[in-house]
């Protein structure tokens, strides 16, 4: 189930919506009859056990898996209808760091904000603490330096969707910190966060959802 914080003025039209989504992992149905709404500043929390398809979830929204079922839409169109566009509007980090390991932390960051037409460059570093950390090549960058330059390029080059897998993961807590303020500062500026987590987040006012209720019964799961 998806529990809503409360307001007295709820959203009346969510900007990225689910409806029926079901996923399936070769011969496993993961979840199924899934619905979340996250609007315009609104942030979805997923939570659940490993296994219950977080994961699996996320990567439907970023459009990387088809669902077995169901429809995904913004603004109430349909993401089948232009899928580029919905790559386009989406930062998605997952477990892995993606970093070429002979680029220097600029130059990595550099290359993933000229994907997008450019972007403040040592402005992200700066926000997570790795203005220092610049020119050494990712080869060089501790775990945790290598995860915050990950999640710098959330702020690097603008998109208005953030799809965030389990990304306290290696951090401190003024890294954490960081990346908090980085969410809001997003969500303020209208953009909208789905993130997986197992640890308590400081995240206002947001959803969250329990890939757990969606767990398909056992006649459905062949």
């Amino acid at each position: 189930m998806i529990r809503r914080p409360m307001s007295d003025n709820p959203p009346s039209s969510p900007d990225f919506t689910g409806t029926g989504l079901a996923c399936r992992r070769g011969e496993r149905l993961v979840f199924a009859g899934l619905d979340f709404a996250v609007p315009a500043s609104g942030a979805l929390v997923l939570v659940g056990p490993n296994g219950s398809g977080k994961s699996s979830l996320l990567r439907v929204m970023a459009g990387l898996t088809p669902p077995e079922a169901g429809r995904l839409a913004w603004d109430g169109v349909a993401l089948k209808e232009d899928p580029q566009a919905h790559r386009a509007r989406l930062h998605f980090i997952g477990h892995s760091d993606a970093l070429k390991p002979v680029l220097s932390a600029a130059e990595m960051l550099g290359f993933w904000a000229g994907m997008r037409g450019g972007g403040d460059v040592a402005a992200a570093l700066a926000r997570f603490g790795l203005s220092a950390a610049a020119p050494f090549p990712c080869r060089y960058l501790s775990a945790g330096q290598r995860r915050r330059l990950a999640l710098a390029r959330l702020v690097a080059s603008p998109a208005p969707l953030w799809l965030l897998d389990e990304p306290t993961t290696g951090l401190d807590t003024e890294a954490t910190a960081q990346l908090m303020a980085a969410i809001a500062a997003h969500r303020r500026d209208g953009g909208c966060v789905v993130l997986s987590t197992h640890a308590p987040l400081d995240l206002p006012g947001a959803a969250s959802l329990s890939l757990a209720d969606f767990r398909p019964r056992r006649g459905l799961a062949a």
